[in-house]
């Protein structure tokens, strides 16, 4: 209310999201949701009065893995992304936005889940395959410094405790690649409710706060 935002909290079949590398049924069975997203996006925007240049995707986990895919497949209606505990399932080579997108991502180095060098989760966990493997943090980043066109080398914006934020730029149509790092974090949403099952959780950086400001600096163009 204080920011003027409608926030919508989607479902995807069986609490899942196919984020075209992970994860459960909607994975498995190839649900389209962007198809579902966009669908969503349109009674949303017939309801409520919404400022079109002003629409952001954000997820955790499963839905972090969902919002690299809408980057790279809904650039011309996401003014940035924010994705937590989540890295991109597609290739990297298939993430072709018609513009640069700007993209603030939070990852633990201690996920237990999405394990941020890459590779198989540390917690036995149900994700729809047994051979599923992660990329890494580190190559996700990347991916996404390549795709933007980022000319520049890292700057550390923000650095509290088991926080650091790291922020690329420099890239084509003003966009930024900005990485929070939480030093031992695990699977978890930086300033969130803990789940100690799933590893520490940063009290040093609102995930929230930190997203909202960024797309705020962050509208279509």
């Amino acid at each position: 209310d204080k920011r003027n935002i409608i926030v919508a909290y989607p479902d995807g079949v069986s609490a899942s999201w196919n984020s075209g590398g992970c994860c459960g049924d909607s994975w498995v069975n190839g649900v389209d949701d962007v198809a579902f997203t966009k669908a969503l996006l349109a009674k949303l925007e017939s309801d409520y009065c919404i400022d079109p240049k002003r629409v952001y995707a954000a997820g955790f986990s499963n839905g972090g893995f969902f919002s690299h895919k809408l980057g790279c497949e809904m650039s011309d209606v996401f003014g940035a992304i924010a994705p937590v505990s989540g890295v991109m399932g597609e290739d990297p080579s298939k993430c072709v936005p018609t513009r640069a997108m700007p993209v603030l991502d939070f990852h633990g180095t201690g996920d237990p889940i999405v394990p941020y060098n890459g590779g198989t989760p540390v917690i036995p966990i149900d994700l729809g395959s047994a051979f599923i493997t992660f990329r890494s943090v580190e190559t996700t980043i990347d991916a996404w410094r390549s795709i933007d066109d980022c000319l520049g080398g890292g700057n550390v914006i923000y650095q509290n405790g088991d926080a650091t934020c790291t922020e690329y730029g420099t890239c084509k149509g003003g966009a930024v690649v900005t990485h929070c790092k939480i030093d031992n974090g695990g699977h978890e949403w930086p300033g969130g409710v803990a789940v100690p099952l799933l590893g520490n959780t940063s009290n040093d950086i609102s995930a929230t706060d930190t997203m909202l400001n960024f797309f705020d600096a962050h509208p279509l163009p």
